[in-house]
């Protein structure tokens, strides 16, 4: 499964690198400590090695720029 966004690849891959024995568990915080849970080596290699060109860096933060212009009218 692809990653969605740049911080869901970074994420992966300091989960990957967990898992991998390359870092320590215990440094792991948030996405990248569930995803070292739950998903295997291969799901965390797929996901790590996305291509990043063209993705937000956050899941949501495709048409940001629209909601805040939106606001800024009364």
């Amino acid at each position: 499964m692809p990653a969605k966004s740049k911080a869901q690849q970074k994420a992966a891959g300091a989960a990957l690198s967990a898992k991998k024995g390359d870092t320590p568990v215990k440094e792991l915080k948030g996405a990248s400590k569930s995803m070292y849970e739950s998903m295997s080596k291969k799901e965390l290699d797929d996901m790590a090695s996305t291509p990043r060109k063209g993705k937000p860096e956050h899941v949501g933060d495709k048409g940001k720029d629209d909601k805040k212009s939106g606001k800024d009218k009364k």
